[in-house]
């Protein structure tokens, strides 16, 4: 068995999505316990689909939605009406019952302040909510994201390149996805190291005979760029993808001693 023919193939990449039938995934899984650089290759690819799908938003606060509680009005102080009449024989009950007229009146006060506190609270606690329903949006529209980026690196017809690390960084390494349908790649880097002051990195299609370049693009905000991917137009029938370092505003052709990673096309 060729183990690299198999790993190029692009089955892996439908195993960790799930792309695959019962009993394909069991070829895997006998492949991968056989064959080292068959289960190395799974665990990049599963690492490289959690960068992917990285645009984190950054969650919601641990109570949730659980601080609902429905908006007050103003508390409007009750005011007791006055008793319409006394009875005038009665002197020390009228005495009585002004005294606890005065203490109603105190408690009714005691607890309108309460309740203008608890207004408060629950005014702070819309803000809040408010707050956390936005987020939750945004979150619902990353869910979107992930799931548009899944389904894309489900697609039987994306090609997926590995880029090795050349001579200058042989620790380098890059993915290349490439949806020739679309005529778009979609390129993890995240193995390449931040590019020096004024430097960027360069991604060229490659025909191979004759070797002849076709610039696609310029990681120029490489280091900005938490996730790491980039989106690229590619129109052309590559045969495979190379990342040089350029001067800033890049080059018109390679320099090739400044090649960090190259891969070409598998069959």
């Amino acid at each position: 068995m060729d183990v690299k023919k198999y790993i190029a193939s692009g089955i892996l990449e439908l195993y960790v999505s799930g792309g695959l039938s019962p009993e394909e995934n069991l070829e895997v899984q006998h492949y991968a316990i056989k064959h080292p650089e068959i289960q190395e290759e799974i665990e990049a690819i599963e690492k490289a689909i959690l960068r992917l799908t990285a645009a984190a938003s950054p969650g919601l606060p641990e109570n949730g939605f659980t601080s609902i509680r429905s908006e007050l009005d103003d508390v409007i102080p009750f005011a007791p009406s006055a008793s319409k009449k006394k009875t005038p024989w009665i002197h020390y009950l009228g005495w009585a019952a002004s005294l606890i007229f005065a203490i109603g009146l105190i408690w009714v006060y005691l607890e309108n302040q309460d309740l203008k506190t608890e207004v408060q609270m629950v005014n702070g606690q819309k803000q809040q909510l408010e707050e956390e329903i936005l987020n939750a949006r945004e979150l619902v529209a990353d869910k979107d994201a992930i799931e548009t980026m899944l389904n894309m690196l489900r697609n039987r017809d994306i090609t997926v390149i590995p880029l090795g690390g050349q001579t200058i960084a042989p620790e380098s390494y890059a993915r290349a996805y490439w949806n020739k349908k679309e005529k778009k790649v979609y390129l993890d880097v995240q193995g390449l190291p931040d590019p020096p002051s004024g430097y960027t990195y360069q991604v060229w299609s490659l025909k191979l005979d004759p070797l002849t370049p076709t610039s696609i693009g310029i990681l120029d905000d490489f280091v900005s760029n938490e996730t790491a991917i980039f989106e690229l137009s590619n129109p052309n029938e590559s045969e495979a993808f190379g990342i040089t370092l350029e001067p800033e505003g890049g080059s018109e052709t390679p320099t090739l001693e400044q090649l960090y990673t190259l891969g070409a096309v598998g069959p």
